[in-house]
């Protein structure tokens, strides 16, 4: 029997109740398929932990992550320490630490959701989002602080390696798709060197994949395309903040960021590759058990599908899409199911 060790951090807010119900349905399919099991290691590093230690991944805890063939991770985000300290101490170091620069996030509207557009059924998008470097790449500083003259830089870097990497991986994912597309997303009209040099070399690696389409959209331009026209696009490829504001739109077009998933990938698989939803902590819910676990379990599929196991993963996409055409829905998605009914259900459907 295939086995895999994962690392179960559920982080913040509602993280520890949909990796909680993401990890029963993962149960419930493994007992099913009888062909692999899966050997959970829960983590207890949050916000209440930091508060309570002064620091959110204790000292070995990246090696001992090391060991594990991914992460299940939930959100990470508090009301009690500043979201700066909370990202750069928790998500980012894992993310960065073991070179996760693809950044997977899909998009389409289910089975029995509604998106907010009239044509909302053209989305069936993949947002890769460039996800070490850049915009969040931490370069910069303050100087003079709290004087009239304090200065605030962020500097955004970019790598001839980094940005080759993405679009490879981007022309790769997009080779596998019905439609062949591929859009790059840039704001090279203002951002005259590292968004041109991103341009420059997406149509350098385009010339390795000739059998890709490819188009290239201004950043604010295609915000309109993804509303007006989302029959249009495919896959996107884009720097780690556009791609980051652009995915949230996505999946709010799809019709809750509550079904949206997200791969922080290691294509080499040098290090574990980490699955989050893309909700992040959700305060206003937390604790009243009507948190969507959707996300979550779309999220769990795609770690199967990263371990291997692409049988099981499509099977858990069946039962998800199987429950939420059936009606069995979250508030957010405009029903009354709570997530322990949507998971309960969702286990039934495999």
């Amino acid at each position: 029997m295939r086995e895999y060790k994962i690392a179960a951090i559920g982080g913040d807010g509602i993280g520890p109740e949909v990796i909680a119900a993401g990890l029963q349905v993962l149960e419930a399919l493994a007992a099913k398929d009888g062909g692999f099991r899966l050997q959970v290691e829960h983590f207890p590093w949050s916000s209440p932990y930091y508060l309570k230690h002064g620091h959110y991944i204790p000292e070995g805890g990246l090696e001992k992550l090391k060991g594990f063939d991914a992460i299940f991770f939930g959100a990470v985000g508090s009301q009690e320490v500043p979201d700066h300290v909370s990202l750069w101490g928790l998500r980012l170091p894992i993310a960065q630490g073991f070179d996760q620069y693809a950044n997977v996030r899909p998009a389409r509207v289910l089975p029995g959701v509604k998106s907010p557009l009239v044509n909302g059924q053209g989305i069936d998008w993949v947002i890769i989002r460039e996800n070490s470097e850049g915009e969040y790449a931490g370069n910069g500083g303050r100087t003079h602080r709290g004087l009239p003259i304090e200065v605030g830089t962020e500097t955004a870097v970019f790598t001839r390696a980094g940005v080759e990497r993405i679009h490879r991986f981007a022309f790769e994912l997009a080779g596998k798709r019905p439609a062949r597309h591929l859009t790059l997303v840039t704001k090279s009209n203002a951002q005259r060197f590292g968004m041109v040099m991103w341009d420059e070399i997406f149509f350098e690696v385009a010339r390795d994949y000739p059998d890709i389409r490819t188009d290239r959209e201004l950043v604010d331009a295609v915000t309109t395309r993804m509303v007006l026209k989302p029959q249009t696009l495919d896959v996107i490829v884009a720097t780690n903040l556009h791609a980051d504001i652009l995915s949230d739109l996505a999946a709010a077009l799809s019709g809750s960021l509550g079904i949206a998933p997200t791969a922080n990938l290691n294509p080499e698989r040098r290090f574990p590759s980490m699955f989050e939803p893309i909700h992040g902590s959700a305060f206003d819910i937390t604790g009243r058990g009507i948190a969507n676990p959707i996300a979550t379990f779309w999220t769990a599929s795609m770690m199967l599908e990263h371990l291997g196991e692409p049988a099981a993963a499509a099977r858990l996409l069946a039962a998800i899409e199987k429950v939420t055409g059936s009606g069995v829905l979250s508030p957010d998605l405009g029903g009354k199911a709570t997530t322990a009914e949507v998971t309960l259900a969702v286990c039934a459907a495999l």
